[in-house]
């Protein structure tokens, strides 16, 4: 059986890590290379950063805050916010991230998507997705882009499955509603997408305690869980969710 993945988020504004509840109120919760550095130590087996504003201000990626945090960690290493361009992604790999992940801009430009995968492997494009609950949809959820603050007209089970014919080897689907609240995930999103789709999904939005890793990695069916707010905030190490999760019988990398 596959090892599901435990992934931690580091949002990043202004060159610091970032929290916030339903991408509101974010406060300042350290420095993302020291950040990373630690969680690497504690066992995470993925890292992902995200410019939380480079899209909405119009910029690229910031490349010297990525090269700081690749050369600190040695497992995978995702980034995303402001890349737009062949030339973004390959700007980023070569600072040393191992996945893109495309959001806004795919959005903006799903050709970007294809483009991608066609010069890099599927393996480094990531369709990041931000969705929020909304009855008008097919699926019930409706894509944002721009950090929440921008409603499209895509329904999430069918932006998610265009990304994938699109060539996107993952998805990193984030609730809008359960982003930062730590009451759990949005299980029937998570579930619908992951049942739909053939690449690996990483549930993100909501985690607040092993029990929710647990629901989403078996009833949700995804192949990881995004955590941020439960490790920032020094309740969990992550040794300790990967014991829970091993009590529960969830294979995981130990």
């Amino acid at each position: 059986m596959l090892k599901k993945r435990i992934i931690v988020c580091l949002d990043v504004k202004d060159g610091r890590t970032t929290k916030g509840v339903k991408f509101l109120n974010n406060i300042d919760v350290g420095d993302p290379v020291e950040m990373a550095a630690d969680y690497y130590t504690q066992g995470v087996d993925e890292l992902v950063f995200y410019d939380i504003m480079a899209s909405a201000s119009g910029r690229g990626p910031i490349l010297d805050l990525i090269s700081k945090v690749a050369s600190r960690i040695f497992i995978p290493f995702c980034v995303g916010g402001g890349i737009g361009t062949v030339e973004d992604i390959r700007a980023s790999i070569l600072a040393g991230a191992e996945k893109i992940s495309l959001n806004s801009q795919a959005v903006k430009n799903p050709g970007l998507i294809s483009e991608g995968a066609r010069i890099f492997g599927n393996q480094c494009i990531v369709l990041g997705m931000d969705a929020k609950r909304d009855s008008s949809m097919p699926s019930g959820y409706r894509v944002y882009i721009n950090g929440s603050r921008t409603e499209t007209d895509l329904d999430a089970l069918e932006w998610a499955k265009r990304g994938v014919e699109l060539g996107a080897g993952e998805i990193v689907l984030n609730s809008i509603d359960a982003d930062g609240t730590k009451e759990g995930y949005e299980i029937p999103l998570t579930k619908l997408i992951s049942e739909n789709v053939s690449v690996p999904v990483i549930a993100s939005g909501g985690g607040g305690t092993p029990d929710h890793l647990k629901e989403v990695l078996t009833v949700g069916k995804a192949d990881g869980a995004l955590i941020a707010s439960m490790v920032h905030s020094g309740q969990y190490t992550i040794g300790a969710i990967k014991q829970s999760l091993v009590g529960s019988n969830i294979p995981v990398r130990i």
